[in-house]
């Protein structure tokens, strides 16, 4: 099949850098997932180390195991690590080399462009495979800059943003798209890192590798194709980072570019400092909130919940807690779904529920 798919994500499925892994094992619409590569995981399904749930994806100790097992060689070799330092060590060097090798073309998510690697290309060309550098952006030709536009655009938009990296936005906003498709509602969805664009997003660029001069208008850009193109009933922007972690600012480019009617904001509550920055302490939700809707002007609307580190009643008393403490509903889609999040839009965007309802009707 031509989109057949190993992912490699050695000592870090199921943990914080292994994202990418962990967003493709839940979701893919562009790529048949047919097995993990991770060793400290193997014999185990991706499912079940995700969400205690088998999902027929297994996990391999090896390529070669991976190879021997499934009896032919898949079409793609996907890198599933999103590390801090964002370049390949010199073991990811020789398993990548060893898949080209066997005739499989990379998939590269990486800031480190491996279509630029001499020696990569070399090995290409040997192997007469391809390399996918997801993340590099267009020619500075085919860049937008900010228009506008966007102030004009009727059709709801939501943004999904979180207190941390790697905390769920991108997992959050697919559920709700979907949830929201269920109804009979046409939402779109707005990939803005490497992740959803793997998923198979049809609509979004990495914003991070952007210049300053073009992230507000690629995200815009991206919002009024898919309105324009899908007639969307409402539109979900996948966040990244924080708005007030010190190490990022494409938060502030989606925001900018993406002028939400809303936001939807995705908290770790037992994380303690941010991921990869043990000594910079988490903000308070109180303190991203205020943040958020002074910065975009445009109000949060709803928290999700990372359940990472929690139990089933920890999480239960968590949305509780936090209902009460900050006047809006608190849900883990992963937990219990999206019901609360749909009502919380149909309050705000009332017009959404009367489509949803008109959806419903039987066809005379």
């Amino acid at each position: 099949m031509d989109s057949d798919a190993l992912v490699y994500c050695e000592s870090e499925f199921g943990r914080t850098d292994g994202k990418v892994a962990n967003g493709l094992a839940r979701h893919s619409a562009k790529y048949k997932i047919l097995g993990i590569i991770d060793s400290t995981e193997a014999g185990r399904d991706a499912g079940e180390v995700l969400d205690g749930v088998k999902s027929g994806v297994p996990i391999f100790a090896s390529l070669s195991e991976a190879l021997m097992s499934l009896g032919f060689v898949p079409k793609f070799f996907i890198y599933g690590i999103a590390p801090l330092a964002s370049f390949l060590d010199e073991p990811q060097r020789e398993v990548h080399f060893a898949a080209m090798a066997q005739g499989m073309n990379i998939v590269n998510g990486l800031p480190e462009f491996l279509s630029e690697d001499v020696e990569f290309m070399r090995r290409a060309v040997a192997s007469g495979v391809e390399i996918h550098d997801i993340r590099k952006p267009p020619p500075r030709e085919d860049l937008h800059i900010f228009t506008g536009r966007i102030f004009d655009l009727e059709t709801p938009v939501i943004t999904v943003l979180g207190t941390d990296c790697a905390v769920g936005k991108r997992t959050t906003a697919v559920r709700l798209v979907e949830a929201l498709k269920s109804k009979g509602l046409n939402a779109a969805f707005i990939a803005t890192g490497q992740t959803g664009l793997l998923q198979g997003a049809k609509y979004g660029v990495a914003v991070d590798v952007l210049t300053s001069g073009f992230s507000t208008g690629e995200v815009e850009r991206a919002i009024l194709d898919a309105d324009a193109n899908e007639h969307p009933d409402i539109i979900i922007v996948e966040g990244q980072g924080a708005l007030s972690h010190p190490a990022f600012i494409s938060t502030a480019a989606i925001l900018r570019g993406a002028h939400p009617d809303g936001v939807i904001l995705q908290h770790p509550p037992r994380r303690k400092s941010h991921c990869d920055y043990p000594d910079i302490p988490m903000p308070t939700l109180a303190s991203e909130i205020g943040l958020i809707e002074l910065f975009a002007k445009s109000r949060v609307i709803a928290i999700t919940l990372n359940h990472e580190d929690m139990n089933d009643d920890e999480v239960t008393d968590t949305i509780s807690e936090y209902e009460i403490l900050h006047g809006m509903p608190v849900t883990d889609v992963l937990k219990t779904g999206c019901s609360k999040l749909i009502d919380r839009l149909y309050e705000v965007f009332p017009t959404l529920r009367e489509k949803a309802l008109l959806a419903c009707l039987p066809l005379e």
